[in-house]
C-alpha cells in the first residue's frame, strides 16, 4: 500500500507512526510555513526551508526506536548561547540544505542517515508564509484584520476565518508545489489529511494549486483524521464538524472517503456524520486517544482504525 500523509508537527508525527504499522511505503508531505522557534531563526538567518517539521517527519519514519541518530536529531541544546533552543536535527538539515542545494536530495540524505523507511518531501521547495483573515481583534467583533505568519495565526486570540499562502520571496505569485510531492499524491493508494494544527499544518496543503489539484484528482482513498481537542488560538471553540466545514470552505472540490475521529471527542455524532457526508465520506468513531496524554493519538489504535476504514472503502 502506497500511503501519503500531509501535514506537519506532532499531528503528522502521529499519522506517520500509525502508517508505519501498516506499510513500508510511506511518503510524508510536510508544510514549510513555520516561522517560530529554532526553525524560524534558521529560516530568517539562512533563507532556508524551516527544518523543524521536516525533522519530526524524518524521526517518525526512522528505522527503529533505538536508532542512535534518531535521539541525536531530537536533542535540543540548552543554555543561553547562540545554540540555545536549536534541535541538532534542525542544524543538520540546515547544513544539508546549504551543501546539497536541492531540498529533495538533502532530505534523501538525511533519510539515509536515519535509516528511514519511506520518504519525506516538502510541500514546496521554497519557504511559504501564511496570511489569515481574523475577526474579534477589534472593538467591533465583525471587523476583519489581516495577520501574517504561522506563529501569529496559531496563537491569535481572534477567530480565524480564512487563510492564504504566500511565497516568502515572491509574494505576488502563487506558491508552487514540490513536483515529487505532487507525483506521490497522484500515485498513492491512500492519502491522509490531519490531524494537526488545522489552519497552519493541514489546510496549507490545499492552498498550493498543483498539490490541491493532485489531492482532488488522485484515485487514492482519501482519509481525514480529526484532532482530539480544539487548539487554543486558531481553533478554540471549534466542534469536530466545524473542522470539516472549514476544510470544505477552503477546498470546495475536495471529496473524502472516510473521516476518523476519537469516539470520546465527538459530543454530537449525528452532526459530524452529516458534515462528513457533505464531503462524501463515511464517519469512523474509534478509541484512538493515547490514554492520559491529552491531545495525543495512540499509534496502534489509529493504525487499527485506519486499516478498518481503508478496507471498508475498498470493499464498497
Amino acid at each position: 500500500m502506497r500511503a501519503v500523509a500531509l501535514g506537519g508537527g506532532h499531528g503528522l508525527h502521529a499519522t506517520l507512526s500509525a502508517l508505519r504499522r501498516l506499510t513500508d511505503d510511506v511518503t510524508a508531505v510536510v508544510t514549510v510555513a513555520d516561522d517560530g522557534g529554532s526553525s524560524g531563526r534558521l529560516r530568517r538567518e539562512l533563507g532556508l526551508l524551516p527544518p523543524g517539521d521536516l525533522r519530526k517527519a524524518l524521526t517518525a519514519l526512522a528505522g527503529c526506536d533505538d536508532q542512535p541518530w534518531r535521539e541525536v536529531f531530537e536533542h535540543r541544546f540548552g543554555g543561553s548561547g547562540a545554540l540555545a533552543g536549536h534541535a541538532v536535527g534542525n542544524l543538520v538539515l540546515a547544513g544539508l540544505l546549504e551543501v546539497v542545494g536541492d531540498p529533495v536530495a538533502a532530505l534523501a540524505e538525511a533519510a539515509r542517515l536515519l535509516g528511514v523507511t519511506g520518504r519525506v518531501l516538502p510541500m514546496s521547495t521554497e519557504p511559504l508564509d501564511i496570511e489569515a483573515d481574523v475577526t474579534g481583534l477589534e472593538e467591533d467583533p465583525t471587523t476583519v484584520r489581516r495577520i501574517r505568519g504561522q506563529v501569529a495565526v496559531a496563537t491569535t486570540p481572534g477567530r480565524v476565518r480564512r487563510i492564504r499562502l504566500l511565497g516568502a520571496t515572491r509574494r505576488t505569485e502563487r506558491p508552487s508545489a514540490c513536483p515529487e510531492a505532487v507525483a506521490a499524491v497522484l500515485d498513492a493508494d491512500v492519502v491522509l489529511l490531519g490531524p494537526g494544527s488545522w489552519f497552519t499544518s493541514v489546510l496549507p496543503h490545499l492552498l498550493v494549486p498543483e498539490l490541491h489539484d493532485a489531492i482532488v484528482r488522485t484515485e487514492a482513498t482519501r482519509v481525514v483524521v480529526l484532532n482530539l481537542v480544539p487548539q487554543p488560538g486558531e481553533t478554540a471553540g471549534f466542534s469536530p464538524e466545524r473542522h470539516l466545514d472549514v476544510l470544505s470552505e477552503h477546498a470546495p472540490r475536495l471529496r473524502v472517503d472516510a473521516v476518523i475521529a476519537d469516539a470520546d471527542s465527538v459530543p454530537t455524532p449525528d452532526r459530524l456524520r452529516r458534515a462528513a457526508a457533505v464531503l462524501g465520506a463515511d464517519m469512523w468513531l474509534d478509541g484512538i486517544a493515547a490514554g492520559p496524554v491529552a491531545g495525543r493519538h495512540d499509534p496502534d489504535a489509529l493504525a487499527a482504525s485506519l486499516r478498518r476504514a481503508i478496507t471498508s472503502v475498498r470493499g464498497r
